[in-house]
């Protein structure tokens, strides 16, 4: 029973070179596993259809106030209500003259920040990968190992569990790896979800003064 529940956790290793292999080709990147497509960046316009930002609203240094906003609701721990009502609430303490520059700025932050974290992300999940591809290769050249210590005659048998177990370990860390790459590769359309959420409230407000 132990042998065959180390066969099928190996299977896993097994597999997973293959299906990643697959999902590269699609995305034309050797290094990428995850089912969505690769895009390294985003474009300003595919989270924004607001008024075109001023060069100005770059400059988010001559601002304390709405660079510490943008660290504040760019958090993923952040509730997105609750980021979205700080943004409400500073835009509303906003003298009339001042919305419309302190926004351009705002959403110019949020997207600077944003997508450098989700590009940092993104380039984790490569370097993640390309580790799982490694490990799934040791795995399987170690089960080989495995296989061909237990059939020979003369293998000592203490040799042979110590070696079994430490396969075992392994391949149990391999799978949790695998399970974790899984919500890894959700957080890059988190995190653009995000933008694009928090951005709407933006251009809902600036509306709504009008």
């Amino acid at each position: 029973m132990a042998r065959m529940s180390l066969v099928r956790s190996l299977a896993v290793a097994a597999m997973l070179a293959p299906s990643m292999n697959a999902r590269a080709a699609a995305n034309n990147d050797p290094d990428w596993p995850c089912i969505q497509r690769k895009v390294p960046q985003l474009s300003l316009g595919q989270i924004w259809n607001g008024p075109e930002l001023p060069p100005a609203a770059k400059d988010l240094s001559k601002d304390p106030a709405v660079s510490a906003l943008v660290e504040e609701v760019a958090a993923r721990r952040m509730p997105i209500a609750e980021a979205q009502k700080k943004i409400k609430d500073f835009a509303a303490s906003l003298p009339a003259e001042q919305l419309a520059p302190k926004m351009a700025m705002l959403v110019q932050g949020m997207f600077d920040h944003m997508d450098t974290e989700r590009s940092h992300v993104i380039s984790g999940i490569s370097r993640y990968a390309h580790k799982q591809l490694e490990m799934a290769a040791a795995l399987r050249k170690e089960a080989s190992d495995v296989d061909a210590l237990r059939a020979k005659p003369d293998a000592d048998p203490d040799e042979v569990e110590r070696r079994t177990e430490q396969l075992k370990f392994a391949t149990r860390i391999f799978n949790e790896r695998v399970q974790s790459l899984t919500y890894v590769c959700d957080v890059p359309t988190i995190i653009e979800q995000r933008l694009y959420q928090l951005s709407k409230v933006v251009s809902e407000t600036l509306a709504a003064k009008k």
